[in-house]
């Protein structure tokens, strides 16, 4: 079938760009034609960067750009602020666009919050009540938007997709980190994700287990939150286990990224707000045991891979952490059941899922009508 993807887009550096990336590499698995409209500073095959984050008109850029591709259905990745001021309300200008002629529409929510904020509740529910079919990634999310708005008809779940990979050998030389556990702080700064809260607390880790290193790896998504990583970064300097902790700046390109992913021991995610994320997806790509905040999203992954222990204080994060980085044994065990329980998460199973979702919704001319398309194996 021929989707639109509506959505930010490598090489724009944001967390759902690389969501649609792989869902677009799953999808083109299936006989599928993909179309991408996304932001300016996307670029690739059948990729079509016609709108700016802080436009005024992007619900019409999107719509126009929709009439001259004529898909046969269009998939949204929908955060918040990704479609112009007030909260991306924009979005709503757009589902009532598709509304009007009629066109199948998937929405994937990737923020549900519970409870929910005001703004939250006037931009989902319009998206739900203007008929798209609603795609989460948890079944608590499913539950919290059939209670606030019904609908539950409409609303299916599919998990966030997981890499297949294998670790870099050699990363950890590579780092210089030789002979050290690692505990790794990664991804875009923002101060929801509470890396400071690792920072204050690691002097209490090193106390325990002298061969550890703190490796912070994140970076800034343009100017966005300078206040906060440059706190993060006076903080690490001051802190009186300087020498242990290790700061990594750069663009981190895949390969890049991998390497620092292969030199952990385990990967800390003491985030405040948020659900299922693409570093705990990495985690679990590579076989990485996590230590996490109490989010429910969180607490259920933990409880149903068995490859992290979650942290509701301080002391546990600290307990957590010396225990995973000084018990072997307890750290292979959580890598072999991450092992395991990935197979169902890796990303051709999810865009098998997502295919399922579209044939529900997709209009066929007549009975027995089959899609054809064929790549261009030159282009």
């Amino acid at each position: 079938m021929r989707i639109a993807m509506i959505s930010t887009y490598p090489p724009i550096e944001c967390g759902i760009a690389t969501y649609a990336e792989n869902l677009c590499g799953a999808l083109k698995k299936g006989n599928n034609e993909i179309l991408v409209i996304s932001q300016h500073g996307a670029a690739g095959d059948r990729v079509y960067p016609v709108y700016n984050a802080t436009d005024d008109n992007i619900a019409a850029e999107i719509f126009t750009i929709l009439a001259k591709l004529t898909p046969d259905l269009v998939h949204i990745q929908h955060e918040f602020g990704l479609y112009g001021v007030q909260h991306g309300i924009q979005i709503n200008e757009l589902i009532l666009r598709l509304r009007m002629v009629d066109l199948p529409m998937v929405v994937t929510l990737h923020t549900v919050r519970s409870p929910m904020p005001r703004d939250d509740e006037i931009i989902l529910g319009n998206i739900i009540r203007n008929k798209a079919l609603i795609i989460v990634h948890e079944e608590h999310q499913q539950v919290v938007l059939q209670d606030k708005f019904g609908h539950g008809d409409r609303i299916r779940v599919i998990p966030h997709g997981i890499r297949e990979y294998h670790p870099i050998p050699g990363a950890r030389d590579m780092l210089g980190l030789s002979g050290k556990k690692v505990a790794l702080l990664a991804g875009y700064f923002r101060p929801t994700k509470r890396f400071e809260r690792i920072l204050g607390l690691w002097p209490r880790v090193v106390e325990r287990n002298p061969d550890v290193v703190l490796l912070l790896a994140g970076k800034m998504r343009g100017i966005e939150y300078s206040d906060y990583h440059d706190s993060l970064m006076r903080m690490a300097k001051e802190s009186p286990v300087a020498d242990q902790i290790l700061c990594l700046s750069g663009q981190f390109p895949q390969y890049t990224f991998d390497a620092i992913i292969s030199a952990a021991d385990c990967i800390v995610l003491p985030y405040e707000i948020g659900a299922q994320s693409g570093i705990l997806a990495n985690a679990a790509a590579f076989h990485v045991p996590v230590v996490t905040s109490d989010l429910e999203s969180f607490v259920k992954w933990n409880e149903k891979s068995g490859g992290g222990l979650t942290a509701a204080t301080d002391d546990e994060f600290v307990e957590h952490l010396t225990r995973i980085l000084k018990d072997d044994e307890l750290n292979r065990t959580l890598r072999n059941n991450v092992k395991g329980f990935v197979q169902p998460y890796l990303w051709d199973a999810i865009g098998q899922k997502h295919q399922a979702v579209y044939e529900e919704i997709l209009r066929k001319p007549f009975e027995g009508t089959r899609y054809f398309y064929l790549p261009d194996p030159e282009a």
